[in-house]
């Protein structure tokens, strides 16, 4: 199936407090919960529901001050995704690189391309990412290309290439699609750019053909880029946000986290209200409910404070990246500084570190307890139609992102040899 997005004109909430937003973001959870087994079995995208999130104002949580936006904390926004993914983590997983990107756009974008991008977010407008392919050998090796255009080109470029994984490509309005410029063009260096392009430009193929055993309606297919026009006020370097101590990849990695815990309190949610609600007791333990079966009682105490430490965890890693993004963005008079940038920098460190304790606990906690449901549960939650395995399979797909074992190394370099990790985003 092919579908190429076309925007449509929204107005969305303006959202004026912390409180607000958390207040929305569990309104939402209640009512998406609600079909997120049927979306789940029939594989059926979530298009009413992400209209709703973009209306009611989450969506321009980051938007700066200056621009008529919250600009809530990184904790805050990690509270919010981690209460969306225990109602459905592919509503949570879905604006993910929306607001990554609106990250990139802060620290890198033009004056007129913040104006742009933030103005149509904070009028309901959103932002999917094209960034990962297939081919290469590493998710690092990219080759999308930018191309001069013809006469234009010092001014205007053209855009190929294929991407896989463009998780919310079917939901958005501009997709941020990562290429290389091989040739150096008025100031523009060779190296990596992202391109900020309309969802339904000439040339602009999307592609439902996302087939993973969890998070099954996130959009995350292929889109193809064939001749797409893209003027230079378009692009955005990254090398900003990911070669300074920006807090980039430590803010991104935080919603991560958000969801393989929000996947954690879910499944031990659905648990409980299943054994309340279902469950017959064991007969050995000679009670009358599951509930007071001591066995079952135990269990879930055990799973509890798994899911507790998880949810700890990641709240304390969001404190860390709070006060990193606010070491980073000082003063403009002490940004340049050569003390600022050692603070900001060992903050940066700080925060990176703490995310990634975070996602190994979370790593540990999301899968095990979203299988421990049925043990908990009992025979009966096995029944195809419960609908319960969508919390493993979910789990089971996201952990997946960005290997653990390597932030167990980072973790490990910054104990023992002070080695701060490396600023690439993706820790």
């Amino acid at each position: 199936m092919t579908a190429v997005s076309q925007a449509s004109p929204r107005s969305a909430t303006r959202i004026r407090t912390d409180v607000e937003a958390l207040s929305i973001a569990r309104e939402l959870a209640a009512e998406f919960a609600v079909g997120a087994v049927e979306r789940d079995r029939e594989r059926r995208l979530p298009h009413p529901e992400i209209d709703r999130l973009s209306e009611s104002g989450l969506l321009a949580l980051t938007v700066p001050a200056r621009f008529g936006g919250l600009d809530v904390r990184p904790s805050v926004l990690a509270e919010v995704v981690s209460i969306l993914a225990a109602a459905d983590a592919s509503i949570a997983q879905i604006p993910h690189s929306h607001f990554v990107y609106l990250n990139l756009v802060r620290l890198s974008a033009g004056q007129a391309l913040q104006e742009r991008i933030f103005t149509d977010v904070l009028a309901g407008g959103r932002v999917a990412n094209a960034q990962s392919e297939r081919g290469g050998k590493t998710i690092a090796d990219i080759s999308t290309r930018l191309s001069p255009a013809g006469e234009d080109s010092r001014t205007r470029f053209v855009l190929d290439g294929e991407k896989f994984y463009c998780t919310g490509s079917l939901f958005a309005d501009t997709l941020a699609v990562l290429a290389k410029l091989d040739v150096a063009v008025r100031d523009l260096t060779p190296g990596e750019y992202v391109a900020f392009v309309p969802a339904n430009a000439d040339g602009v193929e999307i592609v439902d053909d996302w087939d993973a055993v969890g998070q099954r309606t996130t959009g995350s297919g292929t889109v193809r880029f064939t001749g797409v026009g893209v003027g230079v006020e378009d692009l955005v370097t990254r090398a900003p946000a990911t070669s300074a101590p920006t807090g980039y990849g430590a803010f991104a990695q935080l919603l991560h986290v958000a969801i393989d815990v929000g996947i954690a309190r879910g499944a031990l949610r659905e648990a409980a209200e299943f054994v309340r609600t279902k469950s017959r007791p064991w007969f050995e333990a000679e009670v009358d409910r599951a509930v007071d079966d001591p066995f079952v009682v135990q269990r879930f105490g055990e799973l509890e404070v798994d899911v507790a430490t998880a949810e700890a965890t990641l709240a304390a890693a969001g404190r860390r990246v709070d006060t990193a993004v606010g070491a980073a963005s000082g003063p403009a008079e002490v940004a340049g500084t050569s003390a600022a940038v050692a603070e900001a920098s060992i903050a940066v460190a700080e925060a990176s570190i703490a995310v990634a304790t975070a996602k190994a606990v979370a790593d540990r906690v999301a899968t095990p307890v979203a299988s421990a449901l049925f043990e908990v549960s009992g025979t009966r939650s096995a029944a195809a139609g419960s609908g319960l395995d969508r919390y493993w399979r979910d789990a089971r797909t996201h952990t997946l992102h960005d290997p653990v074992r390597w932030k167990y190394q980072h973790i490990g370099r910054w104990v023992l040899r002070g080695e701060e990790p490396p600023l690439h985003g993706v820790i």
